[in-house]
């Protein structure tokens, strides 16, 4: 489970931070906000590949101990199948209390941090660098760009700048070499121009061009703005409490069905936990005929649409077509029906469950298609 849990961990982690160096890419600066975006988007993705995690070990484990006929010995024992499956349940529930945890306390502030550090990361200053081959523009006043910088974006080569004065008049400046200074205090960056021009226009809106051997030129440093909205503009940024008693205050901002629907969803998706031994026990004793593929696409299929049900069923909440109660309430006791179902059925002939039947079925019949195919191939090859 830890294994899986690792493994899909870092998958979601790597592919979201592509797409967040992709979108601050602009400047250098706001790749040291990458780590801390990265950080709060753990308990998001910790809270959707534990469930898959945990089910896929359960039937790993399970499938084991059925090929070393571990199981049978159990079986023929006295012992039964519910009492096989009392640790995964004990486990499955401590994992649902952490769940809870997670989706409660944790993704709530996780979500507020990453916001207001992708805010400040989209909204960061100019830090005083110069990337080569990519325009900064720090303000709508200022734009500049290099074709040749060092390493550090210190010492630039043909550098263009266009900057906008106090009086609102458009400023040109190109040099072939330039070195960037930050100041002691950090709050503005001297630029020393060598072998350049500057266009620029006087009070009467006449053009003056300007040649020079040495130019220096001080512009400013900006930090990142800061979200200065508070934690709970939005429903996921509240926690299990807040929600409970933000959908009892009469004059909250937010829906009463949305908060309820966010409360409700957190909670199935918690409470689903114990039941993924019930689903996942079975198919792993079906898996010593099948191979253990099938039960992990066909439970992998089922907790995708339990997922994605929970989700719709917010959907439908929140725009107040069905009650929070009914919209979510209905994947999760449908999907509780099937892992019981597959259960019970189960406890008198172990390893044999719908689904496993169900799958042998569509085995026979792709084991005919195949075999008409071939029969068919077989016959046009044929000699006349």
């Amino acid at each position: 489970m830890v294994g899986a849990t690792g493994v899909t961990l870092v998958a979601l982690l790597l592919e979201r931070i592509l797409r967040l160096l992709d979108m601050l890419s602009a400047s250098s600066e706001r790749f040291s906000f990458v780590a801390q975006l990265a950080v709060n988007l753990v308990p998001h993705y910790m809270g959707l590949t534990l469930p898959a995690a945990f089910f896929i070990a359960l039937i790993i484990v399970v499938n084991r101990m059925n090929q070393a006929s571990e199981v049978d010995a159990l079986l023929a024992a006295g012992v039964s199948l519910t009492r096989l499956a009392a640790p995964f349940l004990a486990l499955a529930a401590v994992l649902s209390f952490l769940t809870l945890i997670v989706f409660g306390v944790l993704q709530p502030y996780s979500r507020y941090a990453y916001r207001a550090v992708l805010h400040a990361a989209q909204n960061a200053g100019w830090s005083g660098v110069v990337p080569e081959g990519t325009i900064i523009e720090p303000n709508d006043k200022l734009t500049m760009t290099t074709d040749q910088a060092d390493a550090a974006g210190q010492r630039l080569s043909r550098v263009f700048i266009r900057r906008i004065d106090e009086q609102g008049r458009e400023e040109v400046t190109t040099a072939g070499m330039a070195e960037l200074r930050r100041s002691e205090d950090g709050k503005n960056v001297t630029l020393a121009l060598k072998d350049g021009q500057q266009l620029r226009f006087n009070a009467r809106g006449e053009p003056e061009l300007l040649s020079f051997k040495d130019f220096t030129m001080q512009l400013p440093l900006s930090g990142p703005a800061r979200l200065l909205r508070a934690r709970g503009g939005d429903e996921r940024e509240l926690n299990l409490f807040e929600l409970a008693s933000r959908s009892r205050d009469p004059h909250s901002v937010i829906p009463k069905e949305t908060l309820l629907a966010e409360l409700y969803g957190r909670l199935a998706r918690a409470l689903a936990l114990p039941l993924l031994p019930l689903l996942a026990v079975p198919l792993g004793l079906s898996a010593k005929r099948s191979g253990r593929a099938p039960g992990v696409i066909v439970g992998g299929l089922l907790l995708l649409a339990f997922h994605h049900l929970i989700q719709l069923g917010q959907g439908f909440a929140e725009t107040g077509r069905a009650p929070a109660e009914l919209s979510v309430g209905l994947p999760f006791f449908g999907f509780a029906a099937i892992c019981l179902t597959v259960f019970l059925t189960s406890r008198k002939r172990p390893g044999e469950t719908p689904i496993g039947r169900l799958m042998e079925h569509l085995s026979v019949i792709v084991t005919r298609i195949r075999a008409r195919f071939r029969r068919e191939a077989a016959s046009e090859g044929a000699p006349a």
